[in-house]
């Protein structure tokens, strides 16, 4: 029998790649602040980071989760 997984546990991993992204996004967007040649590759890198972060954002607003409530 499959074990069942729990709703908060989901949610809780979701909280925890939206912080992780966001951290990844803008350390990336630092880094191309600061460079003065801005690679191609940086740049789709940093859009896909950003479009994942936005992602992860409105299903957590389609959940209805709050990040107040699990930090």
């Amino acid at each position: 029998m499959a074990k069942k997984i729990k709703k908060s546990d989901i949610d809780e991993q979701l909280l925890n790649s939206i912080f992780r992204l966001e951290s990844e996004w803008k350390h990336i967007s630092s880094l191309l602040d600061q460079s003065i040649e801005r690679p191609a590759h940086a740049v789709n890198r940093e859009a896909l980071a950003q479009a994942n972060y936005l992602f992860l954002l409105r299903e957590a607003r389609h959940r209805k989760i709050s990040a107040m409530s699990y930090r």
